[in-house]
């Protein structure tokens, strides 16, 4: 962090954060310098103090999950060290590229992110929770279908301790739709089919300079991408999405391009009058079978468990007992 990590209650207060992401060291190196305790004591203390939580730290971009041999220990080793220094810093969320297979197929990929996920697991502090973002999938990147995030997830030993970011711009590069509530709701709904949305705690809240399933990693202002303002307002005001927290990592030169994208944000985010008409049926629901309030008590509340698929077993039997009642029939538990 530039400048220590004194300085960033002033610089979140800047950009208006409510919540934040962050480095714990160079972004683009190995080397981590040594915490300075008055540093951190001041930065515990500040952040108690203000109301920005919860705090993510986004790993550095070298360490790669899905090596093998010396540049796996290498990797294991470094996202150690960014575990330990969540943990000093009183951070309980380590962001993790999924990394690229190198030649690698993609099973072999899956498995050594696994291994090497589980190798940090069993040495890192446990308040610290690791959270593996998708991929847009370019060149043998690993991670930009769900089910292969799900499957390193499945070959973890300590999966309870594993959560998920979903990359807006990443995802829509893989081929997964935003632009519309029918797509946006098939999105999550295969998310949760084959993740869980239990597993999701942040949002990267991003547009897309790229097109829609290019593969390509290119994020973009805020409804000026090829998501473009219709989809970014599906996105913002999703029944289980807009409790979550987001962050922002929209190109910048300075304070004022954060703060142009948050304007653009807070535009598109429905009143609360225009929810509860939502919610009741009164404005258009997606293409999910089912009312948005079954999809809002699923997720809304973040301390639920929620198996992969339970959403739609939820909405199956909401389903069920409409269809019995409008034949005429009795529905068991209803």
């Amino acid at each position: 962090m530039a400048g220590g990590f004194s300085k960033v209650l002033a610089r979140a207060r800047e950009v208006q954060c409510q919540t934040m992401q962050m480095f714990s060291s160079n972004p683009r190196g190995w080397a981590a310098a040594e915490l300075d305790a008055d540093d951190v004591a001041r930065f515990r203390a500040d952040m108690k103090e203000s109301d920005i939580s919860p705090i993510f730290v986004h790993a550095p971009y070298l360490p790669n999950p899905a090596a093998g041999g010396a540049d796996a220990k290498r990797t294991v080793d470094a996202l150690v060290t960014q575990a330990e220094r969540c943990a000093a810093l009183g951070v309980g969320f380590l962001i993790l590229h999924m990394g690229k297979g190198l030649g690698a197929g993609a099973a072999a990929a899956v498995a050594r992110i696994a291994k090497n996920v589980s190798a940090i697991l069993a040495r890192a502090p446990e308040s610290v929770m690791l959270l593996l973002e998708n991929t847009a999938g370019m060149g043998s990147e690993v991670g930009y279908r769900f089910e292969q995030v799900a499957e390193v997830i499945g070959k973890v030993k300590q999966r309870d301790r594993v959560g998920v970011v979903l990359d807006t711009a990443h995802a829509f590069a893989a081929g997964y739709e935003f632009r519309t509530r029918a797509g946006l709701d098939a999105t999550l709904r295969e998310f949760d089919r084959r993740v869980g949305l239990s597993r999701l705690h942040l949002v990267h809240l991003n547009d897309s300079k790229s097109d829609f399933g290019s593969r390509v990693d290119r994020h973009w202002h805020i409804g000026e991408g090829k998501i473009g303002k219709d989809g970014m307002r599906e996105i913002v005001n999703h029944p289980l999405l807009r409790n979550l927290p987001a962050v922002m990592e929209t190109p910048r030169d300075s304070a004022a391009d954060d703060l142009r994208n948050l304007s653009a944000v807070s535009s598109l985010v429905a009143t609360t009058e225009v929810r509860s008409q939502r919610a009741e049926g009164r404005v258009q629901k997606g293409a999910w079978p089912g009312a948005d309030e079954v999809r809002c008590k699923m997720l809304e509340a973040r301390s639920q468990k929620c198996r992969p698929g339970e959403m739609d077993e939820a909405v199956s039997q909401k389903e069920e007992v409409r269809r019995k009642k409008a034949g005429g029939g009795k529905a068991e538990n209803a």
